[in-house]
């Protein structure tokens, strides 16, 4: 006849790997994704949103590079879904785009900057300066990215529109690629375009 010894003497053997498993919930570092921050300028009576277009790195942004293929399609798609029709060259605007991204210890939240930051001001004639990089967090490390975009007739002159956009998401969130990161930052920072001159919004 089979034994079965008693649960005093069998607890230990089924407690061991749920406790593991208790102890690995404890230490889960949890998500964090904060709202995208945008601030815009506009030109008086500047013609937006109609004509064609062509999306370029602005200077100093580095082209080559995934991060920054994902952010330029992003913005790309926005601009076709605010009335652009988006060309690759030979655009009436130009639309230059900066992009800088950091990497965030998970014990405080001011970055530690590995790329130059673009520059917005009142419209003007400002280039933005950045270099996309690809990043590899650790987890409860947050990844803090800032772009800028700068509207300009093709045949030179001051900005028509100037907007930049920051946030930042831990590498254990829904915001760890630059896909998911690149959609949600483009669409705040062309939301409601071209957006009220001058006014910081938050955008969750």
């Amino acid at each position: 006849m089979m034994k079965i010894a008693p649960l005093a003497l069998r607890a230990p053997f089924l407690a061991a790997p749920f406790l593991a498993g208790l102890l690995l919930a404890g230490c889960a570092t949890p998500s964090f994704v904060s709202p995208v921050e945008v601030t815009r300028f506009a030109a008086p009576q500047a013609r937006l949103a109609s004509g064609t277009i062509s999306v370029t790195p602005a200077q100093g942004t580095d082209s080559a590079t995934p991060e920054y293929a994902a952010f330029a399609g992003a913005v790309q798609r926005e601009l076709t879904a605010l009335g652009y029709s988006v060309v690759a060259t030979g655009g009436a605007q130009v639309a230059q785009l900066s992009l800088t991204q950091s990497v965030s210890p998970p014990e405080r939240r001011s970055p530690v900057s590995v790329g130059g930051g673009g520059s917005v001001g009142t419209y003007g004639s400002g280039v933005g300066l950045g270099i996309g990089l690809n990043l590899n967090p650790g987890r409860g490390e947050a990844v803090e990215t800032r772009i800028a975009l700068f509207i300009r007739p093709a045949a030179g002159g001051s900005n028509l529109w100037e907007g930049r956009a920051n946030m930042s998401a831990s590498a254990n969130s829904e915001y760890s690629t630059a896909d998911a990161t690149a959609a949600r930052m483009a669409a705040a920072l062309l939301q409601g375009f071209p957006g009220t001159s001058g006014e910081t919004i938050s955008v969750e």
